[in-house]
């Protein structure tokens, strides 16, 4: 199974793939605005490298949370290329949209593919859990696994990270965030890493299953906006 994350950035060692451009879940309008926000936050697997911008799981999270009735606005905050010392560096920006509720925190893959320390990915993650919350915003943590050639004990250390991270914190945590699409040709673009349209649905599926207990329990605490 591969984790994967599109292209680098001048700071950041070479990526393993071509670069994308990190993408919008939507356009804001006015009354959207207003609504309580949940931001998407990783690489490319969330700009939604290769895809229209509709196409992107931000996008497809969206359009569930509306039918099902949930109402807030998902703000893709994806960056092509993206570490997670990158998201450390520019989480304060992210959090500027507004009443962020909940992060959707999905970061890490193209540190495995660079063989980055992951005593690095560790305390990157926890302090990106830790701002979010000084802002009042709840974590949902999507796991990446490495890829096979990094090494078995390397994988195995990999998931750990994220584990561990989620327990220190008490987040609830993904697993897998691309379980069931990775190694799948028929789920992915050609350069068989980053979700096609169809892959994508599944990833948007795999984040609402786990936030929507999150949605649910918001709901109860807090008053609708008016």
């Amino acid at each position: 199974m591969l984790a994967a994350c599109g292209g680098a950035r001048e700071s950041d060692a070479p990526a393993a793939r071509p670069a994308g451009t990190a993408q919008p879940a939507t356009t804001s309008t006015p009354a959207e605005k207003s609504l309580p926000k949940i931001v998407a936050f990783g690489d490319s697997l969330t700009a939604g490298y290769g895809l229209r911008p509709e196409e992107s799981y931000p996008a497809l999270l969206e359009e569930m949370l509306r039918r099902d009735g949930f109402a807030y606005e998902v703000v893709n905050s994806g960056a092509s290329g993206d570490t997670s010392a990158g998201g450390l560096r520019r989480i304060e920006w992210a959090l500027e949209e507004g009443d962020v509720r909940f992060v959707v925190l999905e970061l890490g893959a193209n540190d495995l593919l660079r063989g980055l320390p992951l005593a690095e990915l560790r305390r990157n993650l926890s302090e990106i859990i830790r701002r979010a919350r000084e802002r009042g915003a709840r974590v949902l943590l999507a796991g990446m696994i490495a890829p096979t050639n990094a090494g078995r004990e390397y994988q195995r250390a990999s998931a750990e990270v994220y584990e561990s991270v989620a327990a220190e914190h008490k987040v609830t945590l993904i697993p897998f965030f691309l379980e069931g699409v990775a190694g799948d040709a028929a789920l992915n673009l050609e350069d068989g890493i980053h979700p096609n349209p169809e892959g994508t649905k599944i990833v948007a599926q795999t984040v609402y299953r786990a936030l929507r207990p999150m949605l649910e329990e918001d709901a109860k605490q807090k008053p609708p906006p008016n």
